[in-house]
């Protein structure tokens, strides 16, 4: 069985309601705030399953700086995407926290990926990451996904022009060899494949592996959906192994990966409960809805269990054909009216408006 994806749905819950339980015990003793927020909603009495655990929705790291630790032990501060002009989340880890969190990305991607590292083009600038002690979710995420990589290469120069001469010469130089690709979702199909369209260019990346995520909202727009996104680039470039991931800065151990069936995943340590968007009550499978997500990691504040503006539906429990056990769901996209703040649209947000 393939961890962090082998626990089944009552020894998972067990483990689930145990860390969870104790960390909102831990983040109401810490964060006054949070303390507030849970003693003016009834109190806490631990949750005897995960549908009674508080949440508390993921906009209220906008509004305020929320932390379970004194702010001198704060390692690294994650920022939200925002569009230029709205408020953005800070996210405050201390070092426990941040390691939690690089050991579970690298665990939630090893059964795509394997455990080497292979040569990765990065489908952004390398300006995202000028500041190391302060990212953005763009930045975070190239960072994060970047331990999996060696020769680390940007495909996209400052002007966001694609530097086509050093790509293919990179190509050239691991002919033969795995590459990672990643980049945001709207980034690589923006900047990446539409401009090689305009161009009529056509490379051979065919035993790449795309990783890619940070909304779907302005692919929408241009109707552009999962399997047009696959079917382009498998065409254009040859890439066949193309998988999504769901996630936000906002809860850290977060990160849901597409398996071979194009499902979302849960791993051991998260997981996703549906409410009604009107009643806050949780929705059975099938059904669509707000997105909850939970997490063990988030320690230095609390956003273990977070409600979301994001709709999904949960597709079935440890039975996916892929051999993973979890939750497996799908991400209809944002309620309406909700802020753009998923990396790429935010991006695209801005140049539309000429902040970029």
């Amino acid at each position: 069985m393939m961890y962090p994806y082998d626990l089944a749905k009552q020894e998972k819950e067990r483990f689930l309601l145990q860390q969870l339980n104790e960390l909102t015990d831990c983040h109401v003793e810490y964060c006054s705030e949070y303390r507030s927020m849970v003693e003016k909603s009834g109190g806490f009495t631990q949750a005897e399953t995960l549908e009674e655990l508080p949440f508390i929705p993921v906009q209220l790291f906008k509004m305020m700086d929320l932390l379970s630790i004194p702010r001198e032990d704060v390692v690294k501060v994650l920022t939200s995407s925002g569009t230029t002009g709205q408020q953005v989340s800070k996210i405050y880890l201390d070092r426990e926290t941040a390691v939690s969190q690089t050991h579970a990305l690298v665990e939630v991607m090893k059964p795509v990926l394997g455990g080497k590292r292979l040569p990765m083009v990065i489908l952004d600038t390398k300006s995202v990451l000028k500041d190391r002690t302060s990212f953005s979710a763009r930045g975070a995420g190239i960072l994060g996904f970047s331990n999996f990589g060696r020769k680390h290469f940007y495909a996209l120069n400052e002007d966001m022009t694609v530097d086509w001469d050093g790509l293919r010469h990179y190509l050239d130089e691991h002919r033969g060899s795995t590459i990672l690709l990643f980049g945001f979702t709207f980034m690589v199909w923006e900047y990446f494949y539409q401009e090689a369209e305009k161009q009529n260019i056509q490379l051979d990346m065919g035993e790449s592996i795309l990783i890619h995520g940070g909304g779907w909202k302005k692919l929408q727009d241009e109707a552009v959906d999962a399997d047009i996104f696959k079917r382009e680039l498998k065409e254009r470039f040859g890439i066949r192994r193309v998988h999504n991931y769901y996630g936000m800065v906002e809860q850290v151990g977060s990160i849901f990966v597409e398996c071979e069936q194009g499902h979302l995943h849960t791993p051991n340590y998260a997981d996703v409960l549906i409410r009604d968007a009107i009643t806050f009550g949780p929705l059975p499978m099938g059904e669509q809805g707000l997105i909850q997500v939970m997490s063990v990691l988030p320690k230095s504040y609390p956003g273990h269990s977070l409600l979301t503006e994001d709709l999904g539906t949960i597709l079935g429990e440890d039975n996916c054909s892929c051999g993973w056990k979890g939750k497996y769901f799908t991400v209809a996209g944002r309620i309406p009216k909700a802020e753009l703040r998923g990396c790429s649209d935010t991006f695209a947000f801005d140049r539309k408006e000429g902040n970029g």
